[in-house]
């Protein structure tokens, strides 16, 4: 996982999800154990866990976005606060300046400007910091499936069902997570 620092907020680049070796490792206990009792559970086990995957791979698509989208609204910010620093300074020149241009702006005319310049550099802030929040959610849901995933992985390696019903219940929270980031 890459950290940008842009403006004194962290934004994060996609989340790397190391899943591929675990669905190996299930597919080969639940073939092996296919004719033995407890095939079942195994292949309940297995299902689920690819469920899991996938689950993971969406709040990991959509994280990723909402860390883009955070980055793009926060340059967009930027963008406003410089505009209206070069409005702001030019007037300044302009009004220490004692031969009066016909294109100089007013005070009146700056204020104005300034106004709704600052306004829309305030939205962009605005929609990055809403962003990044949906990201920092999105990523708790993909960190919980991937919880989920390793103890569904070492319930079929143990045998031991209670581990799977554990990963469920991380599975769920990471699922409510994942809706939270989508709401």
């Amino acid at each position: 996982m890459i950290k940008f620092i842009f403006l004194n907020k962290t934004v994060m680049e996609e989340i790397e999800i190391p899943t591929e070796h675990l669905h190996e490792a299930i597919k080969e206990k639940t073939e092996e154990h296919a004719g033995k009792e407890g095939g079942k559970s195994t292949l309940y086990i297995a299902v689920s866990t690819a469920l899991m995957a996938v689950l993971a791979a969406i709040a990991g698509l959509l994280a990723g976005h909402h860390s883009n989208e955070a980055l793009i609204e926060q340059v967009k910010a930027s963008d406003q606060w410089a505009w209206y620093q070069a409005k702001s300074i030019k007037a300044a020149i302009s009004a220490l300046n004692p031969v009066k241009k016909e294109n100089a702006p007013t005070p009146e005319q700056v204020k104005k400007d300034g106004e709704a310049i600052m306004d829309k550099a305030k939205e962009a802030e605005k929609n990055s910091e809403f962003h990044l929040n949906k990201h920092k959610t999105l990523a708790a849901a993909v960190t919980l499936f991937q919880v989920a995933i390793a103890v569904s992985a070492i319930s079929i390696l143990t045998k031991k069902t209670l581990l799977w019903y554990t990963g469920v219940v991380i599975a769920l929270a990471g699922f409510g997570f994942l809706i939270a980031g989508i709401l």
